[in-house]
């Protein structure tokens, strides 16, 4: 059964649009108001759990060992004439703003939020700090751009207390504005194709501001992401704008040299592509013949344009805020340099084969041939992935999920690490579990191994609720957060007795072994090096 490619990538978007949802559990559209401000008595003493900001106090929750800030503005919010510009600077308020609960999440078909969202007053982040308000020393500060195929999902999803307790660091995840409403691209609008990211930076600039309120230090911070939040981290390293608002980077499932040839990936597209996509959307909400096509679209509904808005979402280079491609910036050595750490997940395709295929794409000996050449960007290759990645009666899946997961994820995470080592310090790592968490509440048609999102739950209690894990889990999970941890501290994950990780091979991740591998091994890179 011959799967075109078109259905094949629109299947992938799709499931990329849901992959936040695989992980974190779904969490319940938060209700657009805004936080209550109370009165704060000048003579009184500062209560447990309120920070003092540029903008204002906010009173966050008070937990065992740790303190939590939710729903904090970052930057106006972008409704009406302010939809489609860049992001604005948040109101002060007086007295102090209720930051234990969280704020809605940005407009989303439905998926990670229950029911979606149509919000477009949604740029907040949370904070999440052991209980010392005033440590001895500042803390690193972790700042998390959360997946989702740059369409659904959202910061508070990412519950970070373990992270925030064991590593002794500050987190903050992030809200961006997704879909058309965070990467609509047209002829004169200032700010085209990267209003997402824009808010990204935004985000930044507020850590750079006022994270030492919360204990951490300014002068520390790491930009961490996956999947569309890797890819992210890969656009603002590329990005003139983003420069001093970050000092580390830490890429996960999202390599800097994806191409959107590459089907499963939101990497950047040249603006005459996205203008294109643009003007379709445009004529699709009816602003095609309006007198002034971009005041008309700014009245159409967010659900109205969730309706319209292609599955495709990409990042737009050609911009001020994206002069070049990140994977051509990667090639050229024009990303800013500073410690990387990146890694994949060694199943990684597995869940978007397991997709495909529950949609109808049957995978055998016979069908083989035109699966391949369907999915491959050149399909002169056919012969060559057969020859790589050959099926028998039973093992179609698995090894559909490796050809997904090699060309996507591993072999372009060997390149980016490759490329950046010579320029940087660079740790690569690959999270080998067979038997993480499941990702999917649907029965898979095969084990998916250690597929796309699985690695999470070993960081974050995703949906703020944790995976059950078994004991040389659980210690794999407080290894991987010691990891990422002292990465954000020193730029070097090694220390407190971890088995070291050195700067040359692949640190992989397994509940019974942590050590350094070949890179390469158990992937077939030779057949995707040269392509795009």
């Amino acid at each position: 059964m011959r799967a075109p490619a078109v259905v094949i990538r629109s299947l992938a978007v799709a499931l990329a649009s849901a992959s936040a949802a695989f992980a974190p559990l779904p969490v319940a559209a938060a209700t657009p108001t805004a936080p209550a401000v109370t009165a704060l008595p000048t003579a009184a003493p500062t209560p447990p759990g309120v920070v003092h900001t540029h903008d204002g106090a906010v009173r966050g929750s008070v937990h065992d060992g740790y303190r939590t800030y939710q729903g904090i503005p970052y930057a106006a919010p972008p409704v009406g004439a302010l939809r489609w510009t860049a992001p604005r600077p948040p109101s002060p308020w007086t007295g102090v703003r209720d930051a234990r609960h969280t704020a809605p999440a940005c407009a989303q078909p439905d998926g990670e939020v229950r029911g979606g969202s149509t919000a477009e007053d949604c740029l907040y982040l949370n904070v999440t700090a052991p209980d010392a308000a005033t440590p001895a020393r500042p803390r690193p500060v972790v700042v998390w751009l959360h997946g989702g195929g740059l369409t659904t999902g959202t910061g508070s999803s990412y519950e970070a207390h373990r992270m925030a307790v064991r590593g002794d660091v500050v987190v903050v995840t992030v809200n961006y504005r997704l879909g058309a409403l965070g990467f609509l691209t047209r002829p004169g609008l200032a700010g085209s194709g990267t209003f997402g990211l824009a808010d990204q930076q935004a985000a930044l600039r507020y850590v750079r501001a006022d994270i030492a309120a919360y204990g951490g230090d300014p002068r520390n911070v790491t930009l961490a992401g996956q999947s569309a939040g890797a890819y992210s981290v890969c656009a603002q390293l590329a990005s003139p704008s983003a420069a001093g608002l970050f000092h580390r980077a830490i890429i996960e499932s999202g390599p800097c040299s994806g191409q959107p040839e590459r089907p499963f990936a939101p990497s950047a597209y040249p603006r005459v592509t996205a203008e294109a996509a643009g003007t379709e959307l445009t004529a699709k909400v009816g602003c095609a013949q309006a007198a002034h096509p971009l005041a008309c679209l700014r009245k159409v509904s967010p659900a109205r344009l969730l309706a319209h808005q292609g599955i495709d979402q990409h990042p737009v280079y050609g911009t001020p805020l994206l002069p070049k491609d990140p994977a051509s910036a990667l090639a050229t050595g024009d990303l800013r340099r500073m410690p990387v750490l990146l890694g994949s997940n060694h199943d990684e395709g597995n869940v978007w084969a397991a997709g495909i295929m529950r949609a109808g794409t049957v995978v055998t000996p016979e069908t083989w041939p035109d699966v391949v050449r369907s999915y491959t960007p050149d399909p002169a290759r056919t012969p060559e992935v057969i020859r790589a990645y050959p099926v028998t009666a039973d093992d179609g899946g698995p090894v559909f999920g490796a050809v997904i997961g090699d060309s996507n994820y591993a072999c372009p995470t060997a390149s980016t690490a490759r490329r950046l080592a010579g320029r940087m310090p660079v740790w690569r790592y690959e999270f080998s579990d067979p038997n993480a968490p499941r990702p999917t509440t649907t029965e898979p048609p095969f084990p998916l191994g250690a597929t796309h999102t699985t690695e999470l739950p070993y960081l974050f209690d995703l949906g703020g609720r944790p995976r059950a894990l078994t004991e040389p889990q659980k210690r794999l999970a407080d290894m991987m957060i010691g990891y990422w941890t002292r990465f954000a501290r020193s730029g070097d994950p090694n220390g407190e007795g971890a088995p070291r990780w050195p700067r040359t091979g692949v640190q992989t991740l397994l509940p019974d072994r942590v050590g350094p591998t070949r890179p390469g091994m158990g992937h077939h890179c030779d057949v995707w090096a040269d392509q795009p």
